[in-house]
C-alpha cells in the first residue's frame, strides 16, 4: 500500500514543527472483513501520517475459552483515539464485548476520549443501545430506525423509520465520493469531488440517526440516493468519527487503501477524534 501522507507533510500539511504524536489502538480479533488486512491498512496509514503511534489489541474469537475473554481487557485509558476495527455480527445473536470491556469504552468516550468507526464496525452489537447512539447509523433493518440521505439539493435528509431499502450493497467498484461539509476540520482543503476506487458503497443504513454531521456521501446506483459515507458526532465529552469506506475481503488486493484522499480522511478522522481539531 501507498502512504502519500509523509510527503504531504514534507509540505506542511501539518506546519513546519509537528505536534506531538497521539496514541492510537485498534481493537480488532472478529469481523466479517479480512480485519487482519484491515489493521495493517489502517496502522499504515496513521503511522505514515507521522502523527501517531500505533497498538492493537486483539479480542478472542467466537467459541474462545472464557478465561481468554477475561483477560481481554483493553487499555482505551491510555490513548488518545480508539479505531474499532471489531464486527461480531449485526444480528441479536452477535458476538458482544465482555461487560467489562464494554463500561470501559462508553467511560472512555464519554469522559473525553476519541473513537473511530471503521467501515463494518458499524454492523456490530445491535442489542447494546449506547452503541447505536454513539455510531449513529448502522447496518440495520428500516424498522430499527430512521436513516439519512443527502438530497439534490445537498441537505440532509431523514428517512422516517420503517421506511427507504434495508441495508446492503453492490459489488466492489470505482465511485465518486463528494465533501458535503468542506469547512469540517477533517474535509478541509479535500477535493469538492473525487473517485474513489474499488470499494464497497453500502446503502440503506438505519439506527438513532442523531446529532451527526455528514461529511462526504456518494451516490448509490443500487438504492439511486446520495448515501453518506463519513460523519462525525460527539458523545458526553468524547467524540466520534465513522467512515464506511475501507472495504477489504480476503485474499484479495485493496486498492481503496491506496486513495491518497481516503488516506487523509482516516487520519484526519482519527485525529478529531482524539484532539477535536486537525493540525493542518
Amino acid at each position: 500500500m501507498r502512504i502519500v501522507l509523509g510527503a504531504l507533510l514534507a509540505c506542511s500539511l501539518w506546519g513546519a514543527e509537528a505536534p506531538p504524536k497521539l496514541r492510537a489502538l485498534i481493537v480488532d480479533g472478529v469481523n466479517n472483513h479480512d480485519w487482519q488486512a484491515g489493521t495493517a491498512g489502517i496502522r499504515r496509514i496513521l503511522e505514515g501520517s507521522g502523527r501517531f503511534t500505533v497498538d492493537v489489541s486483539t479480542s478472542p474469537e467466537r467459541g474462545a475459552p472464557a478465561a481468554e475473554w477475561e483477560m481481554w481487557r483493553p487499555a482505551f485509558a491510555q490513548y488518545d483515539v480508539v479505531v474499532n476495527n471489531f464486527n461480531g455480527g449485526h444480528l441479536a445473536d452477535g458476538l458482544r464485548w465482555p461487560a467489562e470491556v464494554e463500561s470501559a469504552w462508553l467511560r472512555y468516550l464519554r469522559g473525553g476520549g476519541g473513537v473511530v468507526i471503521f467501515h463494518a464496525a458499524n454492523n456490530a452489537f445491535l442489542e447494546w443501545p449506547e452503541y447505536q447512539e454513539m455510531v449513529g447509523l448502522l447496518w440495520r433493518e428500516p424498522k430499527f430506525g430512521p436513516g439519512l440521505i443527502v438530497n439534490a439539493r445537498r441537505r440532509v435528509e431523514t428517512v422516517p423509520a420503517g421506511e427507504g431499502p434495508k441495508p446492503g450493497h453492490g459489488p466492489r467498484h470505482d465511485f465518486e465520493v463528494e465533501v458535503l461539509d468542506p469547512q469540517h476540520p477533517i474535509t478541509l482543503g479535500l477535493p469538492a469531488k473525487w473517485m474513489h476506487p474499488s470499494e464497497q458503497l453500502t446503502h440503506g443504513q438505519h439506527g438513532p440517526a442523531e446529532g451527526l454531521k455528514v461529511l462526504t456521501f456518494a451516490y448509490s446506483k443500487d438504492s439511486r440516493r446520495n448515501e453518506p459515507m463519513d460523519w462525525v458526532r460527539r458523545y458526553g465529552r468524547g467524540r466520534v468519527y465513522v467512515t464506511m469506506l475501507g472495504h477489504t475481503w480476503r485474499n484479495e488486493p485493496n486498492p481503496n487503501f491506496d486513495d491518497p484522499n481516503f488516506q487523509m480522511l482516516l487520519a484526519r478522522g482519527a485525529e478529531w477524534a482524539a484532539t477535536g481539531k486537525v493540525a493542518h
